[in-house]
């Protein structure tokens, strides 16, 4: 009897073993996996918009690497996507992530500006290669899909009276105005805009930003977990996040059309 015991526990005992040394191995294959993630994304960027021999052999000359001459080429780059989404006779947006702001635009006349308070994104926006901004600046970012809390076009349904003795004013008010505004803006190539409101006034509003955040993660580690399974290396995309007052956050997201346009500025 003491025998079959002993050997139950044993069992028991090299399972829970096994269980473990399987799991520290897929952790430690997952997190390089992960780490090797973002240098595919650059060496792909690099294939995509790397300079030629040309401008290799141009790059020796100090002019190249002066602040000025490469503010100037930046200016210049990024007037070119304006003047493309401004050929689409379109509503627009422009991120300038010099000075803080956000605008809408049709025609290259701005419509609605906001200033965003808090800023992070990927390494290659903000101390990449300066060649490669140059080349990702040149041409705008198309929106491929959104994933928001508000609704893009809301519908309010009203039943109209039959006469003017029927008529009765409105007595459910719109939320649409109160409601956290939280969104992601994905682009052709990847590339995500995170749009956060900066407002945090209570629990509701707290809750629902960690909900979004959390839902959209879950999606996220779920799609690079079957890229890992698949011994494949997950897709990294650049992303840029942006607090916004929630008034502007909700102006932006509802004017920009579906499959709108996006002009980059560092």
């Amino acid at each position: 009897m003491e025998t079959e015991t002993e050997k139950k526990i044993s069992d028991t005992n090299i399972a829970l073993i096994s269980i473990s040394v399987f799991l520290v191995i897929f952790i430690i294959y997952y997190s390089v996996m992960m780490m090797l993630s973002p240098g595919k994304k650059y060496a792909a960027i690099r294939n995509e918009f790397g300079i030629d021999t040309t401008e290799k052999s141009r790059g020796s000359n100090p002019i190249f690497s002066d602040s000025t001459y490469l503010k100037l080429l930046k200016e210049k780059a990024f007037l070119q996507s304006r003047m493309i989404m401004a050929e689409s006779d379109s509503i627009y947006l422009t991120l300038n992530l010099s000075d803080s702001t956000m605008n809408l635009e049709i025609s290259g006349v701005s419509v609605h500006q906001a200033r965003f308070s808090y800023m992070e994104a990927s390494k290659i926006f903000l101390k990449g290669d300066e060649n490669l901004i140059l080349s990702l600046m040149t041409s705008p970012f198309t929106i491929a899909k959104d994933r928001a809390t508000i609704k893009k076009e809301p519908v309010l349904v009203k039943m109209a009276p039959r006469d003017t003795s029927e008529y009765k004013p409105d007595v459910v008010p719109d939320t649409s105005l109160t409601e956290p505004v939280n969104y992601i803006l994905e682009m052709t190539d990847g590339t995500r805009i995170y749009i956060c409101q900066e407002e945090e006034d209570n629990a509701r509003e707290r809750r629902s930003q960690f909900r979004f955040d959390l839902n959209y993660r879950m999606v996220d580690a779920w799609s690079c977990m079957k890229s890992i399974v698949r011994f494949r290396i997950p897709d990294y995309h650049l992303y840029i996040k942006i607090y916004l007052p929630r008034s502007d956050a909700r102006i932006i997201y509802r004017a920009i059309p579906k499959y709108g346009q996006v002009g980059l500025y560092r």
